[in-house]
């Protein structure tokens, strides 16, 4: 469908998926140059106007994050600083003055500052006045990209950002910090129980505010810690969302870092704010998909997610939410078409079928293509393995069951989706010889999931990597992220844009996941070993249906065929 923006308002809540958001929304920036383009743009960024005729265009968003988190960015942003009412003043009397020194900005901001950014086109359209200043800027930025080095001086997600954000996005808890030992939000029931008073009228307001000017409303996309205390608070979140915006689409991201706490007490901590988390998630939202390259939930993880064209430092939040944002970027893409566009719900009634709605997510970052060849030679290349990896902690099936998969290819731009045969020329593979797109990709994964529901989206532009974003890239990608033949020289240009594909994923392997993490929760009596957890809720009865929840949640998964093999101590827990 066409000519009808169905707006997305975002929710980012809790500091990890303020990075994971930050390089999300920075990737969204060139996209504001096109008004033909293939994503829309409106979809989730908002037109306004200051008193001063001033066109501005920043997120639908409301960001939540605790005391301390901010550092350089004050919380009701800079766009409208030069109208204020600066007002003389009329006291006669004597004035003391005390002055905080600022913090200490880094290259990346300091340019952005000299760069004048805040300035926007007055009474030009969105179209010429976007297009001018983010073209500008982003030539400037690109010409210095390879002197940002931005991995021992980015403390805080606003360290990188290269947006402004609207006065009312910005909700900072003041009740809990984010650095230091005292006042943590550690904890399920802590992050439950701050959502009243001041903080939830804070919460109603911007959510009103935001949707009230929405046309064509489709749903939330909720970004979420989720081994904190803000799985707790989330669960309150998407509950109220439920209760309000229950015909509209949530779509809920569950976020969590590689790098954990190093405690035994702080690891348990870690592993039952993430059960907790998912179960609650789950149940308000319309579905709910864990994002993470750590390898898993548990305790003791398998080694940090491995991609072969990249060299990311899974320690730094910096860059593993660099990756996890591309993935996101690709994997939103449905709702924000311009054409042919998947509403929220449809996409979640498309995947959450028969109440399983944990999703599993999958990514090839990039996605090994050949600069100058096709996508039958890109895909029969990888014709004995999948080209993604892991990006829910949950491994593939092997064995190629999967109930539904919603797979999404972006960034072949300038490729040739089929083959280009002479007449008479025998087709190297199956794929060769196919006339779309989308019935190789189809053809593809149907050879590995042959009873599989499959759906596909294909969109030609590339994730722009626009600065500062890390140069996490192998030696083997040209400057679009297409793999070429020969190492670039070393004054090659910096990878400036990226073919991404990923794949959504409801089967029995979930049934396996999910169980597994029933069953760590499940080894040991919380009273015992973390009575402090809950201290501040929920109550016992409350966590042991909560447990048995998903316990239930897992058997949705259940393939009848009795195909899934299951540890004897899974099969414990069954009726």
């Amino acid at each position: 469908m066409s000519g009808v923006c169905r707006e997305v308002i975002t929710l980012q809540l809790g500091h990890y998926s303020n990075f994971v958001g930050t390089h999300w929304w920075n990737l969204q920036v060139i996209k504001l140059c096109s008004v033909e383009g293939e994503i829309q743009s409106d979809a989730v960024f908002r037109e306004g106007q200051t008193v001063g005729g001033h066109v501005t265009y920043t997120p639908r968003l409301i960001a939540m994050d605790l005391k301390g988190s901010l550092r350089t960015l004050r919380q009701e942003g800079s766009l409208y600083d030069a109208e204020k009412d600066e007002s003389p003043l009329t006291w006669k009397g004597s004035l003391m003055s005390y002055r905080e020194s600022p913090q200490t900005k880094n290259c990346f901001l300091e340019h952005l500052d000299k760069l004048d950014v805040s300035s926007y086109g007055k009474k030009k359209s969105r179209a010429v006045a976007q297009s001018l200043k983010v073209d500008t800027v982003n030539s400037q930025l690109a010409r210095i990209q390879k002197s940002y080095r931005l991995e021992g001086s980015v403390k805080v997600w606003s360290d990188f950002l290269r947006i402004h954000l609207h006065p009312r996005t910005i909700s900072i808890i003041h009740q809990c910090n984010h650095d230091g030992e005292a006042h943590r939000l550690e904890t399920f029931g802590q992050g439950q129980s701050l959502l009243q008073g001041s903080v939830l009228e804070d919460l109603e307001d911007k959510l009103h505010f935001f949707a009230e000017e929405c046309d064509y409303l489709q749903g939330f996309q909720v970004f979420c810690d989720i081994a904190d205390g803000f799985a707790g608070l989330g669960s309150t979140v998407t509950e109220m969302l439920q209760e309000s915006y229950g015909s509209r689409g949530i779509l809920t991201w569950g976020l969590a870092p590689v790098s954990h706490p190093g405690s035994v007490i702080k690891d348990l901590y870690h592993l039952l704010n993430c059960t907790l988390g998912t179960v609650q998630l789950a149940n308000q939202s319309s579905f709910f998909c864990p994002l993470t390259l750590r390898g898993g939930f548990g305790i003791r993880p398998p080694s940090p997610t491995a991609f072969p064209h990249l060299s990311y430092d899974s320690s730094l939040w910096y860059h593993s939410s660099a990756v996890l944002a591309l993935a996101l970027d690709a994997l939103t893409v449905p709702y924000r078409l311009r054409n042919n566009s998947v509403p929220m719900w449809q996409l979640a009634d498309t995947l959450a079928v028969s109440g399983r709605k944990v999703v599993t997510a999958y990514g090839a970052v990039p996605f090994p293509m050949m600069h100058g060849s096709c996508l039958p030679d890109a895909l029969s290349s990888c014709s004995d393995t999948l080209p993604w990896k892991p990006l829910s902690g949950c491994p593939e099936a092997g064995d190629g069951r999967c109930y539904i998969q919603w797979a999404t290819l972006k960034g072949f731009e300038g490729q040739r989706l089929t083959s280009s045969l002479a007449p008479g020329t025998k087709p190297a593979t199956a794929l060769h010889d196919l006339h779309s797109g989308e019935d190789v990709l189809l053809s593809y994964l149907r050879s590995f999931y042959p009873a599989t529901q499959h759906s596909v989206q294909l969109v030609s532009a590339p994730s722009k990597l626009t600065p500062p974003f890390p140069q996490i890239f192998s030696s083997s990608l040209d400057p679009q992220g297409f793999l070429q033949y020969q190492p670039p020289p070393p004054d090659s240009a910096a990878v400036s844009s990226l073919p991404v594909m990923t794949s959504l994923q409801s089967g029995p392997v979930l049934d396996t996941w999910l169980s597994e993490l029933h069953h760590r929760t499940s080894t040991f009596d919380i009273r015992r070993v973390a009575p402090s957890f809950l201290s501040h809720g929920p109550e016992i009865d409350d966590y042991k249906e909560a447990l048995e929840q998903l316990r239930l949640l897992a058997r949705c998964y259940r393939d009848d065929s009795g195909g899934v093999m299951r540890s004897s101590s899974e099969e414990d827990d069954d009726d």
